[in-house]
């Protein structure tokens, strides 16, 4: 067999392999949404629950964006500093920088179950925040943190040695070379990186089923002092998510519409994390050419 057909069959097998991966992906994606849609509506995504009814989703809908967007506001900064120390101060033979490293990656393969119940025993029971929209950010911040982490280090490390050394040679310091000159480049990979982490976020429910509860208060959508335990804006309160009413709905729902609701709820829960995936990308795009100022 010469070099080229072998190069052709290996081509076809990649070709296939790819394929197989993309109609499942297909499939899953048409089954939830053709099972779901049925089930939306203005009302079902604007009204609350109700545990006698079913009702809507629209509280659980706005705490599963909440959560997601004080999550990212722990994490990027935490993950932004730890990926920019890793890449570009710490001296990669050093044993400690090892010793980081395989923590990262211990943390990152961590079952969220796992998360969630180190979440309840310090954020909920030690700190006594209890379920709140506070404890499921800081859960899912620990659960978060090792993937950003890894991915702003490697999209750092991914700028050629030249755009060191030429800002290097400039006068610039090793902070203003990494901030002004590598992070700019590396923007895409990072924003590539928060989608990846924000799906996740956005889908858990394990690590929120221990910290920020199961069920919810009654929301004063008029009170928006985050003091107040009734207003949305409130870290301190309990904060059932999208995800979490999904899976109570399967295993704990007894009125008959539960399968509905779940079916509709979850085709909401893909449709969101798609447009958020599509949104990211063009505003990374868009940020990248502006900190880069290309046409």
């Amino acid at each position: 067999m010469n070099a080229k057909r072998s190069d052709k069959i290996a081509t076809g097998v990649l070709y296939v392999l790819s394929g197989i991966i993309v109609a499942i992906l297909a499939f899953l994606l048409i089954y939830i949404l053709a099972k779901g849609i049925p089930h939306i509506s203005w009302k079902f995504i604007t009204t609350a629950s109700n545990p006698l009814t079913g009702g809507g989703i629209a509280v659980q809908l706005f705490n599963s964006v909440y959560l997601l967007i004080v999550t990212l506001i722990i994490s990027i900064p935490l993950s932004l500093g730890a990926g920019i120390y890793l890449s570009e101060y710490a001296n990669q033979k050093h044993w400690l920088t090892g010793v980081v490293r395989s923590a990262i990656e211990v943390l990152s393969s961590l079952p969220s179950i796992v998360v969630g119940l180190f979440g309840m025993l310090i954020f909920v029971l030690q700190f006594d925040l209890g379920f709140s929209v506070l404890s499921g950010a800081l859960a899912l911040t620990v659960f978060n943190l090792p993937l950003m982490t890894r991915n702003v280090e490697e999209s750092l490390r991914a700028i050629p040695t030249s755009q060191r050394e030429g800002g290097l040679a400039l006068g610039m310091s090793r902070w203003e070379t990494a901030t002004q000159v590598i992070l700019p480049a590396a923007v895409p990979g990072i924003i590539t990186g928060v989608i990846l982490s924000s799906g996740r976020v956005f889908g858990e429910a394990a690590a929120l089923i221990y910290t920020a509860g199961q069920t919810n208060l009654p929301i004063n959508w008029a009170n928006w002092n985050p003091m107040s335990l009734t207003s949305p804006l409130s870290l301190f309160r309990p904060a059932e998510t999208l995800a979490v009413h999904i899976w109570a709905l399967n295993t704990e729902g007894t009125i008959a519409t539960a399968q509905q609701i779940s079916a509709g709820a979850s085709a909401v829960l893909i449709i969101f994390v798609l447009l958020f995936n599509l949104g990211a990308r063009f505003l990374g795009n868009r940020i990248h050419k502006k900190l880069t100022s290309s046409n």
